[in-house]
């Protein structure tokens, strides 16, 4: 089994200053960061995937922004693999299950942002293509919605997200225990 990591979104507009952001960003980026290291350190494939908004109305990950770029912690390399979308779903007009058919993966380990949005939509269609799914739960991050006038706060939302995906779509697991298992 050929195992891949995904990092998905952690771009500068969701940590402080930016224009959307989340709660708890920085510390999964840190996260995020140990995960890559683990990696490299392995000669495992690193992709990157980094959302350039191009929808009418968007005012986060502008094209030729600060709030676009990758976060300084989680910097891809060179040899690594740069995904760009446009939508939630890493995989919907991308390069990316193309990408990782070639290269013979199956399994694939994920970390980035929202949780709620982006890492939600792309597991699920990774599982739907067959792949073996683990999510680094506190490698990612989300934020507070709102729904009929409830705010629900970013960690109710995250514990939702991430245990709605570790029903059936993903194994969830922290930083920690992923790195000593």
């Amino acid at each position: 089994m050929s195992k891949a990591l995904i990092v998905i979104d952690i771009q500068n507009d969701y940590f402080e200053n930016g224009a959307m952001e989340l709660v708890g960003s920085l510390e999964a980026s840190e996260n995020a960061k140990k995960i890559i290291a683990d990696f490299r350190d392995k000669n495992l494939p690193v992709v990157h995937v980094q959302h350039i908004s191009v929808a009418s109305g968007s005012f986060f990950f502008l094209p030729e922004t600060e709030g676009v770029k990758i976060h300084e912690n989680v910097q891809p390399l060179d040899s690594e693999k740069l995904i760009l979308k446009n939508y939630p779903n890493s995989f919907r007009n991308t390069e990316l299950l193309e990408y990782l058919k070639s290269n013979n993966i199956t399994e694939l380990v994920f970390t980035g942002m929202m949780t709620h949005m982006c890492i939600d939509a792309t597991v699920r269609a990774a599982k739907d293509f067959e792949f073996d799914c683990t999510v680094i739960g506190d490698a990612c991050a989300t934020r507070d919605l709102e729904i009929n006038g409830t705010t629900v706060k970013a960690a109710d939302v995250q514990t939702s997200f991430l245990s709605a995906l570790s029903f059936f779509y993903a194994s969830v697991i922290n930083t920690k225990d992923y790195l000593s298992a």
